[in-house]
C-alpha cells in the first residue's frame, strides 16, 4: 500500500471515529431523554411484583411517571423541530445536464479516476470557490426530482450531493485546470456516502437549522415558545457536537485531497496559481466596476465574461501575472456549456442580489447592462446623477448660482468656491457632506427592489411544493444583501464622490472628455483616450482641507472651464 492510500484511510478512519463521536452524542441526548420513562418503568415493575409497596412509593411511582410523560413529549417536540427545520441551502444557478452534457461527463469521468460515486448534479455559485452540497432533505428532494438527478430508479442519484462550481472558474480555468481543481472536491463524494458520516453530518445541520428556524421573526406566542425551546436544546447540543463536527470535516477534507493526488496532481499546483488570481479579479470586478452599477440600477449582464477582461488587463500590468494570458489560447472551461451566455446572465443577476440587494426580475429601474453600453448607461448616467444631487442640496444651503451671462445653471465654480476655505470641523464642507450623505439614505431607502429588503423566505415544504423558482428561497428569509461587498459610505467619501462627478461633467462638457471603464478600477474618466487616474488627491484636498490650488492645476491642465455650465440630465 502506498503513502497516499495509508494517508487517505487514516484519514478516512478519523473521520468516522469523529462521525461515531457526534452520534454518541445524540445517543446521551436520547438516553437522558427516556431516564425518567425507564425510572417509570422500574418503579411500576417492583410494584406489580409487591415491592415498594406503600402509599409514599405510590405517589413516587406517579409523580415520576408524570415527569417522564412530559419529558417525553418535550423529546417529540424537539425531535420534530429538528427534524422538519430546513438547512439553510446556497444561492446557486442549476446546470441541467442538457444544457451541460461535456461538464457532466467530465465530473463523471473524474469521478470513475477517483472510484467514488459521482455528484448528483452540477450548480454554479457567483463565487471563486467550489464545494458539494448535500441537498437530501426531504424539504429540498422535490426541486431535485429530474431525471438528470436520479428522481426515478436510481436512488444513489438522491443521496449523492451536488456540486457547486464557482462561475468564474469557468470563463478564466481552462478545462485542464479546472478538471484538476476539482478533483479534491469530488473526491469528498468517497466521505459523503459512508451512513456514519451522512448520519453525524444530518444530525448537525439539523440541529444549525432548528436554531435558525427559533431565531426567525414573526413568530406569534403560542408557536414562537416552544420553536424558542427547541432552539435552545438545539443550541445546548450544538456546542457539545461543535469540535468534533470540526475534526469530522477536516479529515474528510483531508482524505479527500490524498485521494486527489492520483488525479492531475502536478497541474492542480499551477491552477491553484489560478484560482488566487481569479479570486482577486473577481473581487476587484464586483467592488469597482459592478457595485457602481448596481447602485445606479443597472446590473452588469455579463460578469463571468468581465473576470477575463479584468485578469487579462491584469497580466498586462503585472509582471507577476506574465504567462497568464498565453493560456487564453487554450478551450476555457465555459465551453463545457451549450449556452455560456445565459449561465452567466443568471449568475450576474444572483450576484447582483446576494452582495447588493437587487431585485429577482429586471425592470426600468433595475435593467441588463452589456459592457459596451457601461460608460453610456452607468458611467454617465452615475456622473450626471451625483452632480444633479449635489447641486440640489446646494440650493437647500441657498448657496447662489454663478455663471457668465445666465445666473441659473449649474456650474463646477459654483461647488469649488463654496468648499475653499471649508476645512476643518464645522465648515461648509462639512455640513454638505451631512446632506449629501442624507440625501443618499433618503433615496436608497426610497427605491424599490433595492438593498436591505427582505426576499420571499422559504417556500412550502410539503411533499407536493415543487422546485423553488427563486435560488434564495431555500437560503431563508433573512435581508438582502445577504452578503455586502462594501460597508456604508461616510459622508466625507460621499461628498468627494460627488465633487469628482462634477469634475468628470464638467471635463466632459467643457474639454472633450469621454466617460470610460477600466476593467480594474471602474468607471474611468478618458481625455485624449488616455485614463486620467490623478483626479482623486485634488478631490480630496479640496474637500477635506478646503484647498482648491491643485484642482485648478489639474483643471488647467486638462483644459476644464469651471465657469461653463454643466448638464446635469
Amino acid at each position: 500500500m502506498s503513502g497516499i492510500d495509508v494517508g487517505e484511510e487514516l484519514g478516512a478512519r478519523a473521520a468516522q471515529a469523529r462521525a461515531l463521536s457526534l452520534l454518541r452524542i445524540r445517543g446521551r441526548a436520547l438516553a437522558v431523554a427516556i431516564l425518567p420513562a425507564a425510572v417509570a418503568v422500574v418503579l411500576f415493575a417492583a410494584g406489580a411484583q409487591g415491592h415498594l409497596a406503600g402509599p409514599a412509593w405510590d405517589a413516587v411511582r406517579w409523580a415520576v411517571l408524570g415527569v417522564a410523560v412530559v419529558v417525553l413529549l418535550v423529546t417529540v417536540l424537539v425531535a420534530v423541530s429538528v427534524a422538519r427545520a430546513r438547512p439553510a441551502m446556497s444561492p446557486t444557478v442549476p446546470v441541467p445536464e442538457e444544457g451541460a452534457p461535456d461538464l457532466y461527463r467530465l465530473v463523471r469521468e473524474l469521478a470513475d479516476r477517483l472510484d467514488v460515486p459521482a455528484p448528483s448534479a452540477v450548480a454554479l455559485t457567483p463565487d471563486c470557490d467550489s464545494w458539494l452540497e448535500d441537498r437530501t432533505h426531504r424539504a429540498l428532494r422535490p426541486a431535485r426530482r429530474t431525471p438528470t438527478e436520479g428522481g426515478d430508479g436510481d436512488r444513489s442519484g438522491e443521496t449523492a450531493p451536488v456540486l457547486v462550481i464557482g462561475s468564474p472558474f469557468l470563463w478564466w480555468m481552462r478545462v485542464a485546470e479546472l478538471r484538476a481543481v476539482l478533483a479534491p472536491v469530488v473526491a469528498g463524494t468517497g466521505p459523503s456516502a459512508h451512513p456514519d458520516i451522512a448520519a453525524a453530518r444530518r444530525f448537525v445541520r439539523g440541529l444549525d437549522a432548528a436554531i435558525a428556524d427559533a431565531a426567525a421573526p414573526g413568530r406569534g406566542a403560542l408557536r414562537g415558545a416552544p420553536l424558542a425551546f427547541a432552539g435552545w436544546v438545539a443550541r445546548l447540543l450544538l456546542r457539545a457536537c461543535r469540535d468534533h463536527a470540526a475534526e469530522m470535516e477536516r479529515c474528510v477534507a483531508a482524505a479527500a485531497s490524498m485521494r486527489a493526488q492520483t488525479v492531475d496532481y502536478g497541474l492542480r499546483i499551477a491552477a491553484q496559481e489560478q484560482v488566487g488570481l481569479a479570486y482577486a479579479g473577481w473581487d476587484r470586478l464586483l467592488t469597482r466596476v459592478a457595485l457602481p452599477a448596481w447602485r445606479m440600477g443597472r446590473w452588469p449582464s455579463r460578469l463571468d465574461a468581465g473576470v477575463v477582461s479584468a485578469l487579462t488587463e491584469l497580466s498586462r500590468r503585472d509582471r507577476l501575472a506574465d504567462g497568464f494570458a498565453l493560456r487564453l489560447g487554450e478551450r476555457p472551461a465555459c465551453d463545457l456549456l451549450e449556452e455560456p451566455g445565459v449561465a452567466d446572465e443568471a449568475a450576474s443577476l444572483l450576484a447582483a442580489r446576494l452582495f447588493h440587494g437587487g431585485p429577482a426580475e429586471s425592470g426600468p429601474d433595475w435593467a441588463p447592462v452589456d459592457w459596451q453600453q457601461y460608460p453610456d448607461e452607468v458611467v454617465d448616467r452615475k456622473w450626471r446623477t451625483e452632480a444633479a444631487r449635489l447641486h440640489r442640496v446646494l440650493d437647500s444651503l441657498g448657496v447662489p448660482r454663478a455663471a457668465a451671462g445666465d445666473p441659473d445653471v449649474p456650474t463646477l465654480a459654483r461647488v469649488m468656491e463654496h468648499l475653499s476655505g471649508s476645512g476643518g470641523p464645522g465648515g461648509p464642507g462639512e455640513e454638505l457632506a451631512a446632506r449629501i450623505g442624507a440625501a443618499v439614505a433618503r433615496e436608497e431607502a426610497g427605491r424599490p427592489g433595492h438593498g436591505g429588503q427582505a426576499h420571499g423566505g422559504p417556500g412550502p415544504a410539503g411533499p407536493d411544493s415543487g422546485a423553488a423558482e427563486d435560488p434564495l428561497d431555500l437560503w431563508g428569509p433573512g435581508p438582502l444583501p445577504l452578503f455586502p461587498l462594501q460597508p456604508p459610505r461616510t459622508g466625507t467619501e460621499l461628498l468627494a464622490d460627488h465633487v469628482a462627478a462634477m469634475v468628470c461633467c464638467a471635463a466632459v462638457d467643457t474639454a472633450g472628455a469621454a466617460p470610460g471603464l477600466d476593467w480594474l478600477d471602474g468607471p474611468a474618466l478618458l481625455v485624449g483616450g488616455e485614463r486620467r487616474a490623478d483626479l482623486a488627491a485634488p478631490v480630496l484636498s479640496l474637500v477635506e482641507d478646503g484647498d482648491p490650488d491643485p484642482l485648478l492645476s489639474w483643471l488647467a491642465e486638462v483644459g476644464v472651464r469651471s465657469d461653463k455650465p454643466v448638464r446635469l440630465v
